[in-house]
């Protein structure tokens, strides 16, 4: 892949997963602030080399990120993959599902701190219903 190319699916797919995130709450943006070239070179590896990959569905990746997400307890990155996800299609039964499966292995108190990162996602795009049984 030539240099060409790797902007064009950089570009591409910062798109696709970060398109309704503030640009404020986006690492590309604070990393810019401190190093221009250095935030070039980690977009263009992590959104244009990596997340840009095709052995797995980005629904998938995604999904597979909110987990580990969770279970480090990172929640400003939990934020940003919340919306790429819900970008790329995934569903918000199946983000839920994701971090519930989780709280078995990384506590409850990780569950509960990405869950309400999941609900502020939802009410910050009007998606947000409550379930009743």
């Amino acid at each position: 892949m030539d240099n060409k190319d790797i902007l064009l699916k950089t570009s591409e797919t910062a798109k696709l997963y970060f398109k309704d995130v503030k640009d404020e709450d986006k690492p590309y943006n604070l990393w810019r602030a401190f190093d221009k070239e250095l935030a070039k070179d980690m977009s263009l590896y992590i959104t244009g080399k990596f997340y840009s990959r095709e052995k797995i569905p980005h629904t998938t990746r995604q999904l597979i990120t909110i987990s580990a997400l969770t279970a480090l307890s990172k929640p400003d990155e939990l934020k940003l993959h919340i919306h790429a996800a819900l970008n790329v299609g995934c569903r918000k039964e199946e983000i839920a599902e994701v971090i519930f499966q989780t709280s078995i292995y990384a506590g409850v108190p990780a569950t509960n701190t990405a869950l309400k990162i999941l609900k502020e996602v939802l009410e910050e795009k009007d998606t947000f219903t409550e379930q009743t049984i």
